[in-house]
């Protein structure tokens, strides 16, 4: 039996264990079957410097998500089904053209509820010539069984620590044992890899420090909430410190959803103030990461603006300075550059 089947006849492969028969075409809380579905592929260059080195990070957007994230930026393809099916050869083809356009890692986000197809297809890319990093985007709401699966393909891991506290995960992203499952399976991913570096050049011979393997954890601070984040900075300079890389991240975004999707979310952006982050709330992030002398890491400047906001059902769903289309789920049988 392949790896899908296993996991997906009665899917347990995140931490809701739903038990959906996804092989049989019903669909999980992740809105998705045992069929892989993407939405967008290509080079960005807006990700951490170590993720986006010199070439940029070869991004692979997967359709589906077992969070329900209320103010979620990519909310067309994590909620709303946006993307195409894709075979493993097609999988393998978007891979390599990342490869061969300069990408320094391939970087699939939000894959977690689609582990049992992409570890195995990862693996046929492997063996097909692919040899830049993978890395792993993911929210951490993740099962170990799945962690463990993808440990032979996954060479750099990039997980949010959205909360540590319960009350929030449930309102925002519909996942009360968040906290618990994340600080599980960050604390894994510390223990089964190894920070590595190397040193790559740009077009003009600039110097970037590219990650190989290790781990870096992101935390997005939610405006309103700022001593929540105190409480993520605190467990990470406990557990994680020394271990993994801190990308604290001050540039949350309200989301211009429309009427109809603002009536599914307002009560959990409630639970929250639903605006840009304040430079009050910026220099309070600052005096923590101070006081918290976490050694590793980096931090986002202070942006209020909308215009980096993707929508998906464009071959360029972003600037094309932070961006370089690859493929369009509108396009599937293509590879567009």
């Amino acid at each position: 039996m392949s790896d899908s089947t296993v996991f997906y006849k009665s899917c347990f492969l995140c931490p809701r264990r739903c038990n959906a028969n996804r092989n049989s075409g019903n669909t999980g809380f992740c809105a998705e079957t045992s069929e892989l579905r993407l939405a967008w592929a290509g080079l960005h260059f807006g990700e951490e410097p170590f993720i986006t080195a010199a070439g940029g990070s070869g991004t692979i957007f997967v359709t589906g998500c077992n969070l329900k994230c209320a103010f979620c930026q990519n909310y067309q393809i994590s909620q709303n089904g946006m993307g195409a099916p894709v075979d493993s050869n097609t999988f393998v083809k978007i891979c390599l053209a990342l490869q061969d356009a300069g990408a320094e890692n391939i970087n699939i986000v939000t894959g977690s509820h689609a582990v049992g197809t992409l570890a195995p297809y990862l693996r046929i890319a492997k063996s097909a010539g692919l040899q830049i990093p993978v890395c792993w985007n993911c929210s951490a709401y993740e099962s170990i069984e799945a962690l463990t699966l993808l440990s032979d393909v996954v060479d750099i891991w990039l997980p949010d620590l959205k909360t540590l506290n319960p009350l929030m995960s449930e309102a925002v992203f519909a996942a009360k044992d968040y906290p618990q499952v994340a600080k599980h399976a960050i604390r894994w991913m510390t223990e089964h890899s190894e920070p590595e570096f190397t040193t790559v050049f740009d077009k003009q011979g600039k110097k970037h420090q590219k990650m190989l393997s290790g781990v870096i954890v992101r935390h997005l601070a939610l405006p309103g909430r700022i001593e929540d984040s105190a409480l993520v900075l605190d467990w990470f300079e406990k557990h994680a410190d020394k271990r993994a890389y801190l990308s604290l991240m001050s540039q949350y975004t309200p989301v211009p959803f429309s009427s109809e999707e603002m009536k599914k979310r307002q009560n959990s952006l409630n639970a929250f103030q639903n605006r840009f982050i304040e430079q009050n709330e910026f220099d309070k992030l600052q005096e923590m990461l101070e006081s918290y002398e976490i050694e590793n890491g980096f931090y986002q400047e202070l942006v209020q603006d909308t215009e980096w906001l993707p929508d998906f059902s464009l071959i360029q769903p972003f600037s094309s300075e932070l961006a370089r289309p690859i493929w369009h789920w509108s396009k599937p049988s293509e590879i567009l550059s």
